[in-house]
């Protein structure tokens, strides 16, 4: 078994067993039980945990052990689908500052895409689990404090953070080559090099995963013409 054994996802799939890969580790499946709970039971929360069980207990986990661009689509749906349907489920009480939230969930995504600590992540399961609770933390943080702002006055932010994993995923769509050990070999059973799998999910950040963003900003700008409407 390689290293990248380890991880919660498991060794990378081959085709012909993807269909049967389901993960179904009992402490990521009790941390998504609890995570239920804190939820709630609001339309955004139970939509925010089918989302996470596509994400950890689908064959697209084992997916994202082999492919790359398939962690993106992983990383994609939780920072900005699952956490602003959790923000929306348990929402800050009041206006909350956004800049530091913002720099956090930046941080995080670039940090844990950096090759050494994706490398080291895939390979141990706790440092996966830091890795994954440190991206989906960090953005619901930013998502309720956007989200909190009064008029709807979020959404630039909200552009912000879309521009951010807009600039990484450019970055690596022009690396000139692979940069990701635990995806040095599999992505050949999935008809892809190293580096072309790497184009996919650096395009996959940065152009497809500007859908979420735009539907929640134009969430906030709703807002916002809501709340002039109204001062008018």
């Amino acid at each position: 078994m390689s290293g990248w054994d380890g991880a919660y996802c498991g060794p990378a799939p081959d085709p012909s067993e993807l269909l049967w890969r389901w993960n179904l580790e009992p402490t990521a499946l009790a941390a998504l039980a609890l995570l239920a709970l804190w939820a709630g039971r609001s339309r955004p929360g139970a939509a925010a945990m089918v989302v996470l069980a596509v994400a950890f207990v689908s064959p697209l986990c084992a997916l994202s052990s082999a492919l790359f661009s398939a962690r993106v689509l992983h990383h994609v749906l939780l920072v900005a689908v699952a956490a602003p349907l959790l923000a929306l489920a348990r929402p800050a009480k009041g206006p909350r500052s956004v800049g530091v939230p913002f720099l956090a969930a930046t941080a995080a995504l670039w940090a844990w895409h950096a090759p050494v600590p994706y490398d080291a992540a895939l390979a141990h399961k706790g440092l996966y689990g830091i890795m994954q609770v440190s991206l989906l933390g960090t953005a619901v943080l930013f998502w309720r404090a956007a989200f909190s702002q009064p008029g709807g006055s979020g959404a630039p932010w909200v552009l912000l953070a879309y521009m951010a994993m807009g600039l990484l995923g450019a970055l690596l769509t022009f690396a000139p080559g692979s940069l990701y050990a635990a995806h040095a070999t599999a992505p050949l059973l999935w008809g892809f090099s190293p580096l072309a799998d790497q184009q996919l999910g650096g395009l996959l950040m940065w152009v497809p995963a500007g859908m979420p963003f735009a539907a929640w900003g134009a969430l906030l700008a709703r807002r916002a013409w809501a709340t002039m409407g109204e001062a008018a």
